[in-house]
């Protein structure tokens, strides 16, 4: 992504300031194990993100609304497997839950509480105080794709998935400027690979436990 060291580093859209930033790993093309651990200016009208599935009986999600100039756009939602949609319907909401703390400018929404725990969960407020220390909000479009869901017990499940950062950037929070970076800049950095858990809760709700990510990850490239 064309864009400061604080949306450079992240998934969440994706995604998350996690051991793959500052190009200290490498991506040799292979993806990993689902099992294993790859561990605004004024403000605009606002619309409301597609929201999720249900994915449990009587619960409740929390509403998330955008900016006019932000949204995610996620591919592949639906599988004909119901359990597989659940999965891909609440994984949608926590990366929309991220984005949606970084343009409230705040790490305590119910939005990101209800979809994250553990590990995501931390990583998750890291990644939104990176934009907030820098005074920064959210523009353009994220683009999830290639979404793939291995079940690994009937309450945790694997989920690979490619995120196009190419038409999202940093904006200031004063100023309203969008940093769209430099014409130089590696532009395979733009497109990230997420390997993330996710474990069925007391609720019925697929929360994400962990995620990491790796960025210029082939599979992830235009062809």
């Amino acid at each position: 992504m064309r864009a400061p060291q604080a949306l450079a580093c992240v998934a969440v859209s994706a995604a998350l300031l996690l051991s793959a930033c500052g190009g200290s790993k490498k991506d040799d093309g292979k993806i990993k194990d689902p099992g294993t651990d790859v561990s605004t200016s004024a403000p605009a009208p606002t619309t409301t993100s597609a929201a999720p599935s249900p994915t449990a009986a009587g619960v409740k999600r929390p509403t998330i609304t955008f900016p006019a100039d932000f949204k995610d756009v996620f591919e592949g939602g639906k599988t004909g497997d119901p359990v597989k949609d659940a999965i891909l319907a609440d994984n949608q909401g926590y990366v929309t839950a991220i984005d949606d703390a970084v343009i409230q400018g705040s790490t305590h929404t119910d939005a990101l509480e209800f979809y994250s725990t553990g590990k995501a969960s931390t990583n998750a407020v890291e990644f939104v105080n990176s934009f907030l220390s820098q005074g920064q909000s959210l523009y353009g479009t994220t683009r999830y794709y290639n979404r793939e869901v291995t079940m690994l017990s009937k309450d945790q499940a694997a989920l690979l998935y490619c995120g196009d950062e190419t038409n999202a950037f940093p904006k200031d929070r004063k100023t309203g400027k969008v940093d769209r970076g430099t014409s130089t800049e590696d532009k395979s950095r733009n497109y990230v690979f997420y390997n993330t858990d996710l474990k069925k809760n007391a609720q019925g709700v697929w929360v994400t436990d962990n995620i990491t990510s790796i960025r210029g990850y082939k599979k992830c490239l235009p062809q």
